[in-house]
């Protein structure tokens, strides 16, 4: 059921997404195309900020924190997981794997590349926690405000 909570947490978390999508590209590899990378993360952002965060609203400030820091493990899950996977469908487009296997694997590897390239500075891991939990006391004030 739509509530407020859950707008305000998809909006927030949206924006928390794009952000950390824009702070990451200047620490890709030269010449990775780069195009469809923040949509999609708002996209994901919106979707798991109004699924996962937006029906956690509503139990206080501290529970929130936590909730932020759960929504924001869910959106980095899925977008390293996209994200990998679809490298990993570019190069066995290319027939660069021996089989599904070693894609899977090299997948796993891409998933961890792209994680620790994202801790090779702390602008993304602030934005991602600072924003969180901006967003989930957003949500938090739209829980209690409209219940």
């Amino acid at each position: 059921m739509p509530t407020a909570a859950k707008l305000f947490a998809a909006f927030g978390f949206a924006l928390v997404a794009f952000f950390a999508s824009e702070i990451y590209k200047p620490l890709l590899p030269e010449g990775t195309q780069t195009g469809m990378l923040s949509p999609v993360n708002t996209v994901i952002g919106a979707l798991v900020g109004w699924s996962v965060m937006g029906r956690l609203a509503g139990q206080g400030r501290y529970v929130a924190i936590g909730s932020a820091l759960r929504t924001v493990a869910v959106i980095l899950f899925y977008v390293l997981l996209l994200w990998a996977g679809v490298e990993m469908l570019e190069r066995s487009t290319s027939l660069h794997y021996e089989g599904p296997t070693e894609a899977l694997t090299a997948m796993m590897d891409l998933i961890a590349e792209y994680f620790l390239l994202m801790l090779s500075g702390p602008e993304v891991p602030i934005v991602l926690v600072a924003g969180g939990i901006l967003a989930a006391f957003m949500a938090e004030w739209a829980a209690d405000r409209w219940a």
